[in-house]
């Protein structure tokens, strides 16, 4: 994952392109660029047999400047960023911000990659890409784009089990801000796979987790709560603060959805029964003594109804 920060200061986590698929995205992309050349080079040729030679040089040179270098460069601008290469390969070109790009980023890509990949074969382009940290090349770095991944695949998206809900909004005070966002990836990655790990592996694991979330916020991990649950918490909190940023008004019910959502049986990933607190056993309830037969003058009245045995002094009516 890549990091952008926006001109208005939001983060994004974008998955930059790698030397394969960008490598596959641009001969898919000089494959359909040289066939149409060939291809409006012989119509050229057939229809300037008739010219000197400095006049089919000139036509030559105008075919190779429109089709391998204007219309790339035209199709990136009009399509934002996605030509048909990277469009089959499911990339991108957008800015160093996340923004779309613009002519003058697709111009200078074009002008750059001529050199680094028509006339060097793609070696420098190559190179670049593999020294750069986001795999930018040349074109890439004069222009301030990068070229990032459209398409993740399904498996690559890891459901984050929520909370137990009464753990919902007990870290609501908690200041966020100081955590850096590869520890908040981290627990991400530690809470949809807690399930497949080892217990004593995965206790060892969110206790470190947790003990580094701690120390960035400053409050100490309760005592009385798996740091498991400690790691959900403040994951469903730092979530529900970015749907409130985003969406403002909408999402203020968004904790109690999640407080009444949480009430149904989930995959809490084994740390909800370990964290519900055990209600206080009820005192059991003292016997009553029952009065001790005495006479007749315990039986019931008439027409009390009692079960406990026949009514004595029954009057029928008359």
């Amino acid at each position: 994952m890549s990091e952008l920060v926006t001109g208005e200061a939001v983060a994004l986590e974008l998955r930059p392109a790698k030397l394969p698929s960008r490598a596959l995205a641009v001969f898919i992309d000089l494959a359909v660029a040289f066939a149409v050349y060939i291809s409006v080079t012989m119509a050229f040729a057939a229809a300037t047999a008739s010219l000197d030679d400095a006049a089919v040089a000139a036509v030559a040179v105008a075919t190779f400047l429109l089709v391998l270098v204007g219309i790339p460069i035209a199709v990136e601008t009009l399509s934002h960023g996605r030509s048909l290469g990277k469009l089959a390969c499911g990339l991108r070109v957008v800015r160093d911000d996340g923004g779309p790009i613009r002519f003058r980023h697709a111009l200078v890509r074009g002008a750059v990659g001529v050199v680094e990949i028509l006339m060097t074969f793609g070696v420098v382009a190559c190179i670049a890409s593999l020294v750069s940290a986001r795999g930018r090349r040349v074109g890439d770095v004069f222009a301030g784009t990068l070229v990032v991944r459209e398409r993740v695949p399904t498996g690559q998206l890891a459901f984050v089990p929520p909370p137990p809900p009464w753990l919902v909004g007990r870290f609501a005070e908690l200041d966020l801000s100081a955590v850096p966002e590869g520890l908040w990836l981290a627990v991400r990655q530690y809470l949809t796979r807690m399930e497949q790990l080892d217990p004593q592996v995965g206790w060892g694991m969110a206790e470190r987790l947790a003990g580094e979330v701690a120390a960035h916020t400053g409050a100490p991990v309760p005592s009385d709560m798996p740091p498991a649950a400690f790691l959900a918490a403040v994951t469903h909190e730092r979530q529900s603060r970015e749907a409130q940023r985003a969406f403002g008004a909408s999402a203020s019910g968004g904790r109690a959805a999640s407080t009444v959502a949480g009430d149904a049986p989930g995959p809490y990933g084994g740390y909800a029964e370990a964290s519900r607190p055990v209600p206080p056993a009820a005192p059991p309830a003292s016997p009553v003594p029952s009065a001790p037969a005495t006479g007749p003058a315990d039986n019931p009245p008439a027409g009390s109804g009692s079960s406990d045995g026949p009514a004595t002094g029954f009057v029928p009516p008359a």
